[in-house]
């Protein structure tokens, strides 16, 4: 009778720790500027055009121009931002998309959490780059609207999932062939969708490291754990079920995305 294993991978049998001489590795490190850079080039064109937006329509970021302009602007973002940083770090640009990736087994925790440190340092910068350039104009924090925090914890959890899910398909999967050139706009499509559906209920974050720069510089931490307990548990199912599902791995040695 064949054994578990040959209908299902196990992920947490493939997950690795690492060893801490990763911090030390020119190619690590080469990664985690990958993913401030990436993150930070993010963060600036999606916070920034909040911002703009906040002055020339005074403060109206939930009407529906606000969330279509923050829909087109955070796509086209990440679709850049992990363009740029694919081919040195898997461009992650999330702690939540680093966070899956290490339960499927795709990278050590290790250096994981360099990639998480890179991430959210690079979204503080980014947020204090506009705080400066803006005249010290508000960079707008993440903030729940019409929804208590237990719906917005499972909004978070539904869209981060949407967002691992597709980062698992079109750039992890080994099968997936073709369709991994388009990974960038794929992810960058999932992320515009989710914040037309989300935006005007928890603006749609999906990812701590993009709610965590806005957070600190405003000082503003109302309801700060959704924006990562949400993303992190999505993300991390996000990629138990893909790998469990569809990734038939043969004992084959951990590599990294």
């Amino acid at each position: 009778m064949p054994g578990p294993n040959e209908y299902f991978n196990v992920p947490l049998s493939r997950v690795a720790v690492g060893d801490t001489n990763e911090f030390r590795q020119p190619g690590a490190i080469k990664a985690a500027v990958a993913e401030f850079i990436s993150t930070l080039v993010f963060v600036f064109a999606g916070s920034g055009s909040g911002i703009a937006y906040n002055k020339l329509t005074g403060n109206a970021p939930s009407s529906p121009s606000g969330i279509i302009s923050a829909a087109i602007a955070h796509g086209f973002g990440l679709f850049v931002a992990v363009a740029i940083g694919a081919n040195i770090s898997g461009g992650h640009v999330n702690p939540a998309v680093t966070f899956g990736l290490f339960v499927g087994g795709n990278i050590t925790l290790i250096r994981g959490i360099l990639y998480i440190i890179a991430q959210l340092l690079g979204s503080v910068a980014a947020c204090a780059l506009l705080a400066f350039t803006t005249g010290g104009l508000e960079v707008p924090a993440f903030a729940l609207s019409g929804v208590n925090v237990w719906q917005a914890f499972v909004f978070e959890i539904v869209m981060t999932f949407g967002l691992v899910y597709t980062v698992y398909a079109t750039a992890v999967d080994p099968k997936k062939g073709e369709i991994g050139i388009i990974a960038p706009i794929a992810i960058g499509f999932i992320v515009g969708a989710n914040i037309l559906a989300g935006g005007a209920f928890t603006g749609a974050s999906m990812n701590p490291a993009v709610s965590f720069g806005p957070a600190l510089v405003s000082f503003t931490w109302t309801h700060h754990w959704v924006y990562w307990a949400g993303p992190l548990v999505g993300g991390g199912l996000a990629g138990v079920v893909y790998e469990i599902f569809f990734i038939n791995h043969t004992h084959e040695p951990l590599t990294e995305f």
